[in-house]
């Protein structure tokens, strides 16, 4: 599929955002950092700027973002409209809990209940966000049981991760919060090589064979291709990725997120510098995302291209 700039961006941006929320919601009501009013307007801030950028930037994807409102009304039968009421949703408890906390100064059973129910209702949207991919049975890369996991791993993840910067900033950090990125960062890089595993040695669900039901004659193949030129089909469901450059990519990407690993394993041993390697961990881990979502919808690739490429 062809990679669009908007979509990796949302998917990276809300990510995080209600990633960073949820991981604060847990840091809070553990009692592994204190509700401190910097954190709290700082966390919260991160959080609303970046789910709302990256919503933003969704609707801009849209053949007629002036539209969108209309997806709403399919939420029945709609992953994309599920995922526009829940992330409308969620911006209720989120700014109870935020006036409650910040405004008012209370932290008491209706800022706990909020906070747990904006937190709720963000892992939910992060959720139905990545079933609209898993349910688009014609595209083999993203129909598998890795899709989902992924997008909610590297949405916690990130905000694991960029919670430990705005903490260390603090003067919070901590032995809990460090491991806890580690954590974080170690389960996104091994989920990714079970993907690219799946995806390398998966067997196609369809081929030419099947889909003419000639398969059983031997291997098939088309004559000449059905058209002279690329056409919409051919550039946006058939985007092609040239094999060294995906696994340059990939390689890339695990080099990065090593690097990462390491800004957080680092400040456990070295004291004065947990603010500089969570920083540093925080912009490489954003980098890390944003490549893994390119080479998620460059190497996928639509059924139909079975019809031109063969």
């Amino acid at each position: 599929m062809n990679p669009a700039l908007s979509v990796i961006f949302f998917t990276t941006a809300s990510g995080a955002g209600y990633g960073l929320f949820v991981a604060l919601i847990i840091a809070l009501f553990s009692g592994v950092i204190q509700p401190t009013e910097w954190l709290g307007w700082v966390s919260l801030v991160v959080s609303f700027v970046l789910i709302s950028s990256g919503l933003l930037s969704a609707s801009l994807h849209l053949g007629r973002p002036e539209r969108a409102w209309r997806a709403l009304s399919q939420w029945r039968s709609s992953w994309l409209s599920r995922e526009g009421v829940l992330a409308i949703l969620a911006y209720i408890p989120m700014a109870v809990f935020a006036f409650q906390w910040l405004i008012l100064g209370q932290f008491d059973a209706v800022t706990q209940i909020s906070g747990i129910l904006a937190a709720l209702l963000g892992a939910a949207t992060v959720y139905t966000t990545s079933m609209i991919y898993r349910s688009l049975t014609p595209i083999a890369a993203w129909a598998n049981k890795y899709t989902t996991p992924g997008y909610l791993v590297f949405g916690l993840g990130s905000g694991v991760v960029l919670l430990n910067f705005i903490a260390a900033v603090d003067g919070q950090s901590n032995d809990a919060l460090l491991i806890g990125g580690i954590l974080s960062l170690f389960a996104m890089v091994k989920l990714k090589i079970y993907y690219w595993h799946h995806l390398d040695e998966e067997a196609p669900a369809s081929t030419i064979g099947t889909a003419t039901g000639l398969g059983h004659l031997g291997d098939v193949a088309p004559l000449e291709a059905p058209h002279t030129e690329d056409n919409y089909l051919l550039k946006e469901m058939g985007y092609r990725v040239a094999r060294r450059h995906s696994a340059r990519l990939r390689n890339i990407f695990m080099v990065v997120g090593l690097i990462a690993f390491a800004g957080l394993v680092l400040p456990m041993f070295i004291t004065g510098v947990a603010t500089l390697f969570s920083s540093a961990a925080v912009l490489l881990t954003l980098v890390a995302i944003a490549i893994e979502r390119w080479l998620f919808f460059a190497e996928a690739k639509h059924t139909v291209t079975l019809y031109y490429c063969g």
